[in-house]
């Protein structure tokens, strides 16, 4: 995180403002570096802080995050800014030995008194390693997670055929665009989103007004458009 979708200027001043500009009371973040030595040394405007950290500042201020991948000049994973207060959180590790480091971020979070599950996602390339994350998801959902707690699900998914789709449903999880539109939002590439690889399941909420950031600045931010819906309970 934190370079255009060509790896080439650093944006995650601009990330932040148009983060800030959306409003969103919970943020869903993959591949956040928690420490970059290489690029701090590279970069002027490097911040101090994780990136999690700074991204959220003053405005998200609970934030949780989930080291997935680490190397000799730092480390990456997921990350979850929120509004609302963060109680517990864990990192699942997910990865398949050998291959990309992958994990589930999974928060429970206070609303105004009320337990509210998220669950931060980041799978495989390989659809084989999907299904098995997709395996692990469902059994954290069925044995974690109480079957009336308000639950969302969001990253991600590296689904791009949508294969996985139905294996998230079985889980008892609705997709909010699927739903809605009746297809799964495509969201990569950004400039030109073609294939449908980001998702936000829930379940025991109601949501409206599912959306995909397909536009500027978020075309020139990242490679893949980020998606928004609005939920309640």
């Amino acid at each position: 995180m934190g370079f255009d979708l060509l790896n080439r200027r650093f944006v995650l001043h601009e990330v932040r403002e148009a983060v800030r500009a959306v409003g969103a009371d919970i943020v869903f973040l993959q591949e956040v570096m928690g420490e970059n030595a290489v690029h701090k040394q590279r970069h002027a405007l490097w911040p101090d802080a994780p990136q999690y950290e700074f991204l959220a500042e003053s405005i998200w201020t609970h934030n949780a995050y989930g080291r997935n991948s680490v190397y000799p000049h730092g480390h990456h994973g997921n990350a979850l800014l929120s509004k609302h207060a963060i109680r517990t959180h864990v990192n699942r590790d997910v990865s398949i030995q050998g291959h990309e480091e992958r994990g589930l971020l999974h928060c429970e979070l206070d609303v105004e008194g009320e337990a509210l599950h998220a669950i931060c996602v980041h799978l495989g390339l390989r659809e084989s390693h999907r299904r098995e994350q997709l395996r692990l998801l469902c059994e954290v959902v069925a044995n974690e997670i109480p079957a009336d707690a308000p639950l969302i699900v969001a990253g991600d998914f590296n689904d791009w055929r949508g294969r996985g789709h139905s294996l998230v449903e079985a889980c008892g999880l609705q997709e909010v665009f699927k739903t809605t539109t009746g297809r799964l939002a495509r969201t990569f590439p950004a400039r030109w989103p073609m294939l449908p690889v980001d998702r936000i399941y829930v379940r025991n909420l109601r949501f409206k007004m599912p959306g995909v950031l397909s536009t500027r600045p978020w075309s020139h931010l990242s490679d893949h458009a980020p998606l928004t819906v609005e939920v309640a309970w």
